[in-house]
């Protein structure tokens, strides 16, 4: 089960308390203060993890404490210090304060650690007390409580493409031409209900490159609205430096104008925000302004004609006369026959390499 996202309290360890104790041994009369201290409370620790893909363990394990400190003990014992909790996250998880909504850390590396909950302090015993002129102390302090945080988790999966469209547009079956990934495909509506990854490498060795493309599920007209899926998944494309829409120009479709396809999943990716502040946003829509903030702006945009094996001429020529009057790249694909995915590839690899390469 995909889970990307996930509402967790955590709770270190308190601090043992300090003693208060008096040695008293046969041939030491004068022993004086003894109590040892408290140990510290365990952390919670936070670390970025390849081995995970999902936030399905915080799903149904929402709570996680630290160990507490030992009491100290006579004889100057101290208390053991309480053992640290690690919770491991996929890479690609953000950390937010559930109360505040601050980002707390944001994990785009493997093995990226933070401490997310501070163990409390242990509490000093009596031996600390004792000066000169107050040689039997029964001061003692109790161990400080570790700290309670209530944390939201929120998973963007790490991709460098994107394939965005309408339902049945043919992401799945173009993600499962061009990769190893095997998403579900059928000739109904949503068949991808959670997105979907594959590694794409084009050329030969010591010259291949490699990079990730994600499949998002369809999108449909009212989906900023909850029609269909939502965009509950579009913010794993927040990462991707490059959107791939894709158009059906068929007439398998029954939409009868790819134009208004492609204007109306453009809509609802403006529509799209992971966060409260930008309320409006249109870098996509026609004849607006780009909102640079927006976690979508700025992103390369790549139109493909699906399916074109069976396309409409007239569909197809009217798209892509739309697309290139915006100054987009084109490309007429069909993930049955092949025809245009070596050069969308190339395409993407180029795009992907670094400036100046």
């Amino acid at each position: 089960m995909f889970i990307d996202e996930a509402r967790i309290r955590v709770k270190a360890g308190d601090g043992g308390n300090g003693c208060m104790a008096f040695r008293r041994e046969k041939f030491v009369p004068r022993g004086g203060p003894s109590g040892g201290d408290g140990g510290r409370g365990g952390d919670v620790i936070m670390v970025s993890s390849q081995r995970h893909n999902t936030l399905i363990h915080f799903r149904y394990n929402p709570e996680h404490k630290g160990q507490r400190g030992e009491h100290g003990m006579g004889s100057n014992c101290s208390g053991l210090d309480g053992n640290s909790i690690t919770l491991q996250v996929p890479v690609g998880t953000s950390l937010y304060d559930q109360e505040t909504g601050e980002l707390i850390h944001d994990f785009q590396e493997p093995d990226e650690q933070v401490v997310i909950a501070k163990g409390g302090r242990g509490g000093r015993g009596n031996q600390h007390f004792a000066t000169s002129t107050h040689q039997a102390p029964r001061e003692h302090e109790l161990g400080r409580a570790g700290e309670e945080r209530h944390y939201r988790l929120e998973l963007k999966l790490l991709a460098d493409v994107g394939l965005v469209g309408y339902p049945n547009a043919g992401k799945s079956t173009l993600i499962s031409r061009i990769t190893a990934a095997r998403p579900k495909i059928a000739d109904y509506p949503f068949t991808t209900l959670e997105p979907n990854l594959g590694v794409v490498t084009v050329g030969e060795e010591p010259e291949q490159e490699s990079f990730v493309v994600a499949d998002m599920p369809g999108l449909i007209e009212g989906a900023h609205l909850g029609s269909g899926l939502g965009i509950q998944f579009l913010r794993h494309i927040e990462r991707t430096k490059i959107l791939v829409h894709l158009v059906d120009v068929s007439d398998a479709s029954g939409r009868p104008d790819p134009v208004e396809d492609f204007k109306v999943i453009n809509k609802e990716l403006a529509s799209f925000t992971s966060t409260a502040i930008y309320k409006e946003y249109n870098a996509f829509a026609d004849d607006e302004e780009v909102i640079n903030e927006h976690p979508l702006a700025g992103k390369t945009m790549i139109v493909c004609a699906t399916k074109i094996d069976s396309a409409n001429p007239e569909k197809l020529k009217k798209l892509a006369t739309h697309v290139k009057r915006r100054k987009l790249e084109f490309h007429a694909i069909s993930a049955v026959t092949g025809g245009g995915i070596e050069e969308l590839k190339w395409s993407l690899a180029r795009h992907l390499r670094p400036a100046g390469v």
